[in-house]
């Protein structure tokens, strides 16, 4: 019985390829939609998709013709965890089968994937090491990212059947490294030695040939995976279960995955939103009262009769239609504010719109855009203006201590504030690191 990996809207035809070449190797398989109800980007339960498991298993195991002693569960990428929860619960799974199995928390290994594509596309710096792993951090914070620190050990160590694991050497999405070492030492620990661990060389995720290091998936399963699996199975079921094999190429993997501690009060999601209000409110805020007063300015001029409107030598006397010069805004300080108002929300606004931008594109398939030395154009545009936004703010707070007119010291106030709080936010997200 096939369980899918992660996605919604997932249908029986995306595993059409694998449950054909088991089937020749004369297995019986069932591949079943996977749930709507209950599943989506931000929510899912693992418990709940093993419950979804076990129905397909009693389905599968009343079929005509199928032993129902003998079947057992396969699961890639996510179910690999969903595989192996489900075969703790239930005595009427023979034998589990995963591939692209993660012993990692779900947080963790996927700020792996996404750093790992990212390093793939030739990406380095403060965006890949500050940047993304801190966004996956405040969204799981934030209850965006479902079930971030589900802990598979446990689970593993509970698995009783005998346990056949696949990887790709060039897996993208699953440290391929990393997680063999931690999935015996969990099955291990459970006192379960019956299991094969097999890596294949020019294969991916989903163990499907890859021709460019894990980027692209070509249809064609890796030469011998199925084999693999039909052979394997038929030993398991007939209590001939390999004890602690491991064989295959050494996979590769150029980066240990880092941890993914929930975070500090002052890196919450409640946090973060709090300075974007601030800055929304800074920076934001100071256009928005100039455009305010401009309208009410000539409104009072259409709205005035005779004097103090047309007459001649007016334009220069603090009459309507030009501010008094007490909040006249001029010289280098005036240009500053605009600098700080402008930079500051682009950064604020366009940091986020590109960090959700990389991590929509998924993690082999991070698409970064053009590239110079190593940093995508986009971030450097954004490092260069977040420079120039801190510079800025100091010849504007020099403008606002010495600004008397108090609306225009309020206006400038929350400028200066809203651009010293950015100082410190940026250098968090790794707008001011190399």
């Amino acid at each position: 019985m096939l369980v899918h990996g992660a996605g919604t809207g997932t249908s029986r035809e995306k595993l059409l390829g694998e449950a054909v070449a088991f089937a020749r190797q004369g297995l019986t398989v069932l591949i079943y939609d996977k749930r709507s109800v209950g599943y989506s980007l931000f929510h899912r339960s693992y418990a709940q998709l093993a419950d979804d498991a076990l129905g397909a298993v009693a389905a599968l195991r009343k079929e005509p013709g199928v032993d129902p002693g003998k079947v057992g569960i396969w699961g890639l990428s996510e179910g690999g965890w969903v595989a192996p929860l489900a075969a703790s619960k239930s005595k009427d799974i023979a034998f589990v089968v995963v591939v692209g199995a993660n012993a990692l928390q779900p947080l963790r290994q996927q700020t792996w994937a996404v750093a790992a594509g990212l390093r793939k596309a030739g990406v380095s710096g403060s965006l890949v090491d500050h940047a993304e792993p801190k966004l996956y951090r405040v969204i799981a914070d934030g209850d965006m990212f479902p079930e971030p620190y589900y802990d598979p050990e446990p689970v593993l160590a509970a698995v009783r059947q005998p346990v056949l694991a696949i990887w790709g050497v060039h897996d993208l999405l699953t440290p391929p490294r990393e997680t063999p070492p931690l999935f015996r030492a969990a099955l291990e620990k459970g006192g379960n030695r019956r299991y094969t661990f097999r890596f294949f060389e020019k294969a991916d995720h989903a163990a499907h040939l890859t021709p460019d290091g894990g980027v692209t998936r070509l249809p064609e399963l890796a030469p011998g995976y199925a084999e693999l699996v039909g052979g394997w199975v038929a030993k398991a079921t007939s209590g001939q279960a390999p004890v602690a094999e491991v064989s295959g190429p050494a996979p590769v993997q150029a980066d240990d995955s880092v941890g993914t501690p929930p975070p500090a009060w002052w890196e919450s999601a409640f946090a973060q939103t709090a300075v974007l209000v601030l800055f929304v409110v800074g920076f934001a805020g100071y256009p928005t009262v100039a455009v305010i007063r401009r309208i009410r300015r000539r409104g009072a001029a259409r709205g005035t009769p005779g004097k103090g409107t047309a007459g001649k030598g007016t334009a220069g006397k603090g009459t309507p239609g030009t501010e008094i010069t007490g909040t006249q805004m001029a010289g280098k300080g005036a240009v500053a504010a605009r600098v700080v108002s402008v930079g500051g929300l682009a950064v604020a606004v366009g940091g986020f719109v590109y960090l959700f931008y990389l991590m929509s594109t998924g993690g082999k398939l991070a698409a970064p855009g053009p590239m110079l030395l190593g940093r995508p154009l986009v971030w450097l545009a954004l490092q260069a203006v977040a420079v120039a936004t801190v510079v800025a703010t100091v010849p504007a707070a020099r403008r606002w201590r010495r600004e008397r007119a108090t609306g225009e010291r309020v206006r400038l106030g929350l400028l200066v504030a809203a651009g010293v709080a950015f100082v410190p936010w940026a250098f968090y997200w790794g707008l001011l690191l190399p």
